[in-house]
């Protein structure tokens, strides 16, 4: 495992690419319970919705859909429910004052497995513009007719 970046990509917000620019990733740790944990493992997440905000101090994913788990009976979680994000001290400051300077919100990007454990990597943002999104859009298909000539 040492030599490997990451085990599993569990979902990925592919959109947020596209609505976003994305100008800084930080990658955080997650308090789940246990029937999370496995709804994440079988790949019952939505990261689409989902953002990340300070509160209280601390970092929180809200908006994030993880499916109730199939054999959970009574022990199992609530499906929309905030989770907590685990990063430094320090992250959480230097996020706070981005976005509440600069009008940047925090998107996330992908989830994934590191080592057994449930990570999440979110993007510092900033929401581009419908002339933007054409832009990038003409870009990509000018770089694939070039690439098949």
């Amino acid at each position: 495992m040492a030599g490997r970046k990451f085990d599993a990509v569990l979902a990925e917000n592919r959109k947020a690419r596209h609505d976003y620019a994305v100008l800084d990733t930080v990658e955080c740790g997650m308090v789940l319970t246990g029937t999370e944990v496995k709804s994440c493992r079988r790949g019952e997440v939505s990261l689409s919705g989902a953002y990340a905000a300070v509160l209280g101090g601390e970092l929180w994913l809200l908006g994030c859909d993880i499916a109730a788990y199939k054999f959970g009976n009574r022990f199992n979680h609530e499906p929309k429910s905030r989770r907590k994000l685990l990063v430094h001290a320090k992250e959480v400051r230097d996020l706070r004052m981005k976005t509440e300077a600069k009008g940047l919100t925090l998107v996330p990007l992908e989830m994934y497995l590191k080592g057994g454990r449930v990570k999440l990597r979110i993007g510092v943002c900033r929401g581009k513009q419908l002339h933007d999104k054409r832009d990038a859009l003409k870009k990509k298909a000018l770089r694939r007719d070039m690439e098949r000539v």
